[in-house]
């Protein structure tokens, strides 16, 4: 998959294209719907398929106090466009110089100049453009004057009544149901990071762990005790997965990711693992979780 960060560095040969926009924060269920549609189009009609996204949320730069976290880092988001099959990603600075941009300059540069779209998907709640002026309606307008039509993409609502959203799945992390935002990402929840060195806790109880730094890319759930697993390349094990301080031990820092890999004896410092979390276990207690651990 091509991946370029500026109109400028798209291929001058691109296209012509299909073409859809937003944020795509999870790249979640309701994101692969559009997607879906767009290679379909896409192979319909002739065309290549590209998304236009955003290297942070608008809020980081509109009002950085209620910037929302992501739920997967820029190369993850990446990384899962690229296994739905697009062709190219353009991911754009969300900075002043693209937060001025009017809904013309915007369409003129970006999907007339760049891409050569000929068909532009968006959701239904879209906006685009200076202080969010231009909605559906006003790429439509635009579509006509530049050679190029809008599809309006519907919401999915698994129980019918709420849109899939990253709002959504955000809820559901900080609660620990990692079994839920899995049916809205279309994916069990991950996080991924490079194993370090932590407090050897797990080895003095019988058992190592991989401790993953707190630079970790992907939004951690609830503190709790996680099944899952841990993939190391192209290897997975089966893991139980600690997140937060375990009161057993004083003088942790919080939102810490330990992952106990089952019946395996392993070195995986400094190698960069994945953590996948499948089903939260029972509640963690500072005797009962020691204990458990010294069992196994």
């Amino acid at each position: 998959m091509l991946v370029v960060h500026d109109p400028a560095g798209v291929p001058g040969g691109f296209g012509p294209s299909a073409v859809t926009i937003g944020k795509f924060d999870g790249v979640h269920a309701g994101h692969r719907a559009v997607i879906r549609r767009l290679l379909g189009i896409a192979v319909d009609e002739g065309l290549s398929s590209a998304v236009v996204t955003f290297d942070r949320h608008p809020a980081a730069l509109l009002a950085p106090a209620a910037r929302p976290q992501s739920l997967v880092s820029n190369r993850q988001k990446i990384e899962l466009l690229a296994e739905l099959g697009v062709d190219a990603t353009l991911m754009l600075p969300f900075d002043e110089r693209l937060q001025r941009l009017s809904p013309e300059e915007f369409v003129r540069t970006v999907l007339v100049d760049a891409l050569r779209a000929r068909v532009v998907l968006v959701g239904e709640d879209f906006r685009f453009g200076a202080q969010g002026a231009g909605d559906a309606a006003t790429l439509t307008r635009l579509g006509e004057a530049h050679g190029f039509r809008t599809v309006v993409v519907g919401d999915v609502m698994p129980d019918g009544s709420r849109k899939v959203s990253s709002t959504w799945i955000r809820d559901l992390m900080d609660r620990g149901d990692v079994e839920a935002a899995a049916e809205l990402l279309g994916r069990a929840p991950a996080v991924r990071g490079d194993v370090v060195h932590g407090e050897k806790r797990g080895r003095e109880l019988g058992f190592p762990t991989a401790n993953l730094s707190p630079e970790a890319e992907g939004l951690i759930p609830a503190d709790g005790v996680y099944a899952g697993w841990l993939r190391d390349g192209d290897r997975t094990y089966p893991s139980a997965i600690s997140v937060g301080t375990n009161p057993t031990f004083a003088g942790v820092r919080p939102r810490v990711v330990e992952a106990f890999v089952l019946d395996e004896t392993l070195d995986l410092y400094d190698h960069e693992v994945e953590v996948v979390f499948v089903a939260r276990s029972a509640a963690w207690s500072p005797t009962r979780g020691a204990s458990r651990s010294s069992r196994r």
